[in-house]
C-alpha cells in the first residue's frame, strides 16, 4: 500500500518543526485518548487529499472496521517507517448481487460512511473482486509505508 495523506505529512511536519499538538492535528480533536482507527475499502484512489468516502465500497452489509490504536492493533517498523496489522482486517460479507473491485484502502478517524479524515491510504495488491457472499480482508501482509 502506498503511504500517508498530505494532511497527515503536514500535521507530522508541524509536530516536529512547529510543535504544534500532534493529536489535534491528525485526529481533529484535542483528545489523546482516540483509541480506533477506522479502515475503509475504495474501488478507486481517494487521493492524498480526499476523504474515506470517496470512491468507498458500497455494498449491503458493507461498514468500515475499527482497528486499536495501540500495539495490539498494529505492528510498526521503527527501521523503514512501515506498519502493518496485527491480526486480518475481515470486513462484513456482502449481502447483496452487487460486485466490484476493491482497489485501494484507507485508514481515517471516522466511522462515518460519507466522511472521514484519511491518515493513511494505498493500493491493495492483488486487488479484491467482490460479489455476493463475499468477505473482503486486508491481511497481516498489508502495510502502510510513511512516504
Amino acid at each position: 500500500m502506498a503511504g500517508f495523506s498530505d494532511q497527515t505529512e503536514a500535521d507530522i511536519l508541524n509536530y516536529i518543526l512547529a510543535s504544534k499538538n500532534l493529536s489535534t492535528d491528525i485526529f481533529g480533536t484535542a483528545s489523546t485518548t482516540v483509541s480506533n482507527l477506522w479502515a475503509a475499502l475504495h474501488t478507486g484512489d481517494p487521493g492524498d487529499g480526499g476523504t474515506q468516502g470517496i470512491s468507498e465500497v458500497s455494498y449491503s452489509g458493507y461498514t468500515r472496521i475499527a482497528i486499536a490504536r495501540s500495539t495490539t492493533g498494529w505492528a510498526c517498523s521503527t527501521s523503514v517507517g512501515t506498519a502493518n496489522p496485527v491480526a486480518n482486517i475481515d470486513f462484513p460479507q456482502n449481502a447483496s448481487t452487487s460486485t466490484g473491485t476493491i482497489t485501494y484502502a484507507s485508514i481515517g478517524v471516522s466511522s462515518n460512511s460519507t466522511a472521514g479524515k484519511i491518515i493513511a491510504s494505498g493500493q491493495v495488491s492483488p486487488s479484491i473482486n467482490y460479489s455476493q457472499s463475499v468477505q473482503p480482508r486486508l491481511t497481516t501482509g498489508s502495510s502502510f509505508t510513511l512516504d
